[in-house]
C-alpha cells in the first residue's frame, strides 16, 4: 500500500522514482520495545514512507551527501560546470 501510495518515489516526491530496492521508513522511529508491545505505529501507513537505501541512511546517520539533489537548471551564459 505504501509503495503504491507514494508512487514508488523517494520520500513520495514525484520525479524521484526509485529504480532499485525500495526501503519502507518509519517516520516516527520504532524501538524493540515498540515491536514487543505491538505498537500500532509499526504498520500505520501514516507513519511509513518509501525511500531509497541511501535516503534511509541519510535520515538515520545525518549524511546529506547520500541524498539525491534536484538537477541544476542551466541558463544561457552559465559557465559554471556544476
Amino acid at each position: 500500500f505504501v509503495i503504491l501510495r507514494d508512487d514508488g518515489c523517494d520520500l513520495g516526491v514525484p520525479g524521484y522514482d526509485i529504480h532499485g530496492q525500495i526501503t519502507i521508513h518509519h517516520i516516527v522511529p520504532m524501538t524493540a520495545e515498540d515491536i514487543e508491545a505491538g505498537n500500532p505505529l509499526i504498520l500505520d501507513p501514516d507513519n511509513l514512507i518509501t525511500t531509497t537505501h541511501d535516503t534511509h541512511n541519510a535520515i538515520h546517520f545525518g549524511d546529506v551527501k547520500l541524498l539525491r539533489l534536484p538537477p541544476v537548471e542551466r541558463t544561457r551564459g552559465d559557465t559554471k560546470l556544476w
